[in-house]
């Protein structure tokens, strides 16, 4: 054994021992042991950083073993993004109970100075899965020879990393040691580092170089350039740099899997990463299975197909409407369906579009009397008990009861049903109704809204269905128009759409340490007031400024959290954003807890049996690490 191998060994073992786990020999996944033996690979000791992450097993699992492999299915070759997204390794993590970040990828962080300072530590001896150092250099070149390079970011910094338009102060400590510094804190930067999209504010530099004109050879690299077909170096170096797409199998990954398979393809396939950062308490190095297998099947036929036994563990593309179906077929394919739970603020929502491009739509759109009518017009119990038996939350598209900021009045205020106070404020409004009870607007128009979706999902058609019958006792006519996403979003922006719909809030288990984006016009995508958040999106280049009492508080909210330097302060700004959220409803919910049926083949292994379903905070399945999913057969 030599000296390197001895001590690597030994330090991670005492590692092991100071996390909690017991100093014993690490264990070598046996599907390596041929390449080590041979001297291809290092022995497991030597791969490991000097302190690894050791993973603590929830109280649903158990320790592992090793091999198998994990089958799902995608809809699209865009979706190996998901193997990114379930390995879920990032410089910080959510922790699944408390949604606090801690550590992963990195040793260490401070934030200091009210979340102006950052420093981040990361783990000596730790390598990128090709066996390449991972260093504070990945660091340096994202940040010297990618940002503020014009060619690669002509639009210089991504916007979470300016505070105020300023940029931060990058610098190399040591080269396991990097820190960011802004004049203001910036409270978003280490929630963006968590995400399932997450900025990488690293890259493999010493596969990158190759492709950059400041370090590559000039001959090389134009012949590079020519036999790919690029204009130039740049867009040659975009296309490698895929690093979250995972459609490039040459690029490194810190992943639990690394991609094998260049598209196109119909059978992706990830690898276990020989230097994952993280063991278990036994000092098993993860993930525990080896192979992440992902096959490309019609988005249609995805539930079909995985009803029949065709997956070891599916999400996507399923719906609660398959419910029944895949029950019926747990004995026959040996799976199980669970049900975990949404977290979005509501399933469904309406979005009345504040900036119509119709005067009378607009007014009226902005009138929150309107908006509350509309809301206890909608018999949620009577969509709960038909399209979801029962077990959805009906209420506000709002918190639900596992953030802290939770209270039963931001679910029910104007979620009643209540027909006789919605005629109430419709009468107040001056919306007289005709001899056949219909309702006129002041210009003698009908009031029939149409409402556009993306023509996606039967599901918000059935939900319209039901609103629509309950909406005629307060003499309005409901209609729908079917349009292809980009039509849809398009509409949308020019002020074409009167109301649309889409799920609600992303993030209902909110915590005062997360930004109320979603609650302020900050972004164009926000169909209630795309002109708005086109306005804050462009620094005022286009849209158009707020002009709501209401809104323009909430801009107000948003700009204070983010100077806000307690977490006190951050709760009181965020109970006033919940509160005139809840009070002017300017999205109208419908119900939330929605449950995502998910397909477990019964030898897979420390899958929760219940959990949260959302996409951010939680990567899905990633907060739950799915590295530590195992095969008992």
């Amino acid at each position: 054994m030599t000296v390197a191998r001895l001590l690597a060994i030994t330090l991670a073992a005492c590692a092991l021992a100071a996390s909690g786990g017991s100093a014993q020999t690490l264990v070598e996944p046996p599907s390596l042991a041929a390449q080590v033996q041979s001297g291809r690979l290092p022995p497991v000791g030597e791969r490991l950083p000097a302190n690894p992450r050791v993973v603590k097993l929830a109280d649903y699992k158990t320790p592992g073993k090793h091999g198998g492999a994990l089958s799902m299915l995608i809809g699209t070759t865009n979706d190996l993004r998901l193997l990114d997204v379930y390995g879920y390794a990032r410089l910080v993590v959510y922790d699944p109970k408390t949604y606090e970040l801690v550590p992963d990828i990195l040793e260490s962080f401070t934030a200091e100075d009210g979340g102006r300072v950052f420093t981040l530590k990361l783990r000596k001896g730790h390598r990128w899965s090709d066996g390449q150092p991972f260093t504070a250099e990945d660091f340096r070149y994202f940040w010297e020879d990618m940002i503020l390079n014009k060619d690669i970011s002509p639009g210089g910094p991504p916007r979470v990393l300016l505070v105020g338009n300023q940029s931060p102060t990058f610098e190399v400590l040591d080269p396991h040691t990097v820190r960011y510094s802004w004049t203001e804190p910036n409270p978003f930067f280490l929630p963006e580092l968590a995400s399932a999209a997450p900025l990488f504010i690293y890259r493999p530099a010493h596969y990158l170089k190759q492709f950059h004109i400041k370090y590559a050879d000039r001959a090389t690299l134009r012949k590079l350039v020519a036999e790919e077909g690029q204009r130039s170096w740049v867009p040659l170096h975009f296309r490698r740099d895929r690093l979250r797409n995972l459609d490039n199998p040459e690029i490194p990954t810190l992943g639990p899997w690394r991609p094998t398979t260049k598209p196109p393809a119909n059978r992706f396939i990830g690898e276990r990463n020989p230097y994952f950062h993280r063991i278990d308490e036994r000092g098993q190095q993860l993930p525990y299975i080896d192979r992440f297998i992902m096959v490309l099947a019609n988005s249609k036929l995805i539930a079909a197909k995985a009803g029949s036994g065709e997956v070891d563990l599916q999400s996507r593309n399923i719906a609660f409407n398959n419910y029944t179906f895949l029950k019926n077929n747990e004995k026959r394919a040996n799976f199980s369906v669970r049900l975990w739970r949404e977290a979005k603020g509501s399933h469904f929502a309406l979005f009345p579009n504040l900036n119509a491009s119709d005067p009378e739509w607009r007014k009226l759109n902005r009138d929150a009397r309107y908006r509350r009518a509309l809301s206890l017009a909608i018999d949620r119990t009577l969509i709960n008990r038909v399209l979801y038996f029962g077990l959805a939350i009906e209420g506000n598209n709002t918190v639900l009861k596992e953030s802290p900021l939770y209270t039963e009045k931001y679910r029910t205020e104007w979620a009643r049903f209540d027909v006789r106070e919605a005629n109430r404020l419709l009468d107040s409004i001056g919306l007289k109704r005709r001899a056949d009870g219909l309702r006129e607007l002041p210009d003698g128009r009908t009031m029939d809204i149409i409402v556009e979706t993306a023509g996606e999902e039967s599901e918000q058609s059935d939900i319209l269905e039901l609103i629509r019958e309950t909406w005629l006792e307060v003499g309005i006519r409901l209609f729908t128009r079917p349009l292809q996403r980009e039509v849809f979003r398009n509409r949308i922006f020019a002020g074409e759409t009167v109301m649309s719909v889409w799920g609600g809030l992303e993030n209902g288990i909110i915590t005062p340490d997360m930004s109320p984006e979603e609650f302020a016009p900050v972004n164009q995508v926000q169909l209630q007031w795309p002109k708005w958040g086109q306005y804050f999106e462009t620094s005022a280049k286009a849209g158009e400024p707020p002009d709501l009492p209401a809104a323009q508080e909430l801009m107000r909210l948003y700009e204070a959290w983010i100077r806000a330097s307690t977490r006190a302060e951050r709760e009181r700004i965020w109970h006033r954003v919940l509160t005139i959220h809840t009070d002017e409803v300017f999205t109208v919910g419908v119900v939330s807890g929605v449950r995502q049926p998910v397909i477990v083949r019964n030898t897979l292994k420390n899958v929760p049996q219940e959990a949260i379903y959302n996409w951010n905070p939680g990567a899905q399945f990633g907060i739950y690490q799915p590295d530590t999913f195992w095969f008992d057969e």
